[in-house]
């Protein structure tokens, strides 16, 4: 049988996940995921692990009301109020889309700054200033906040295994940043599905993910593979036409509750 075997959410983009035992879903996917993102502060272009792979060690966990508690090994604690979706509006870019958010303040953007070695600034994106998915995938009305391209990413645990297994050593999830992992299916048995229930919740399978050097980076220390691992082996037997696939974006039809331990049931 399958199941929903875990729940992450990552509530600034790039930075720390967090395990949870249950999720709510919304228009962006689960309520809290990747609505926040540090941009440099001169060109407002998104900063990533695949720059400033420091951004590992960052911990922005969402709070109740929406906010951030930001935290990292020498930094006090800093907590982060919403701000209003209509005020201090900055132009910002990730990938090919611009667009208007409002920015969190100085505060904020000190604490980030000095923690990054460089002036950045801190953006929400509110659901009414969400981006467009990628045409040709998905609806016309899919949204998507700060996630790559699509609200969620879905990874099967046996496909991390046979992963694992061709590396030679136990590989962790969270270097692959996934929202649900199902288990019970066999490995990369994701790529064929089209619609998957969990709960009262249906999803749409759009697009396979390509993954990127971001892979290489130890979740616990920040530090990248001499070797390069696990991107070499994924572009040794996972390489198809745009990239080494690992994982299926998802959009979400509905809003509701996710669990782990919820049934999975396989549509189309």
């Amino acid at each position: 049988m399958l199941r929903l075997s875990a729940l992450y959410r990552f509530p600034l983009k790039s930075g720390k996940g967090e395990s949870l035992p249950q999720a709510r879903l919304d228009k962006l996917g689960l309520v809290g995921d990747r609505r926040w993102m540090l941009v440099d502060e001169a060109s407002g272009r998104f900063l990533t692990q695949r720059t400033e792979p420091k951004m590992s060690q960052l911990s922005a966990l969402w709070n109740g009301a929406g906010g951030l508690t930001l935290s990292a090994q020498g930094f006090a604690p800093l907590e982060v109020a919403l701000p209003d979706p209509d005020d201090n509006l900055r132009g910002v870019t990730i990938w090919r889309d611009t667009l208007r958010v409002p920015d969190a303040g100085d505060e904020a953007a000190q604490w980030l700054s000095g923690f990054i070695d460089k002036p950045v600034r801190l953006v929400h994106v509110p659901l009414e200033r969400a981006r467009m998915t990628e045409s040709g995938y998905g609806q016309d009305d899919d949204k998507v906040a700060f996630a790559d391209g699509y609200p969620l990413l879905l990874i099967g645990q046996a496909s991390l295994d046979d992963l694992s297994q061709k590396v030679g050593r136990s590989l962790e999830m969270l270097r692959f940043r996934p929202n649900l992992v199902i288990e019970g299916s066999e490995a990369f048995a994701e790529d064929g599905w089209k619609r998957i229930r969990i709960g009262d919740v249906e999803f749409r399978v759009v697009k396979s993910c390509s993954r990127c050097i971001l892979t290489t980076i130890d979740p616990q220390t920040g530090e990248r593979d001499a070797n390069r691992e696990p991107f070499a082996t994924l572009n040794n037997y996972r390489k198809q036409e745009g990239g080494a696939m690992f994982g299926q974006n998802l959009v979400n039809d509905g809003e509701g509750v996710l669990e782990v331990g919820m049934p999975v049931t396989v549509l189309e």
